[in-house]
């Protein structure tokens, strides 16, 4: 039972775009805003920038971020 809860447990991939993930919980918020900074949360780009691209931007590792966000309590 446990397994399959964890199939259909959203996760996050570096192809998530950051509004999506901004919008699906204030955890995620969080995470956005310590990598990020809160620049994300009014830019008009988050509708179509992904996670990937956002750590690029910033010289980090997209893994690293995904991985942080998909350890997230529900």
């Amino acid at each position: 039972m446990e397994a399959a809860k964890e199939a259909t447990k959203k996760k996050f991939t570096k192809d998530s775009l950051i509004g999506d993930v901004i919008h699906s919980s204030p955890a995620a918020m969080k995470v956005i805003e310590k990598h990020f900074g809160n620049g994300c949360f009014t830019c008009p780009g988050v509708k179509m920038e992904s996670l990937s691209f956002g750590a690029m931007m910033h010289n980090m590792d997209p893994e690293k971020i995904v991985k942080e966000l998909n350890e997230l309590e529900e």
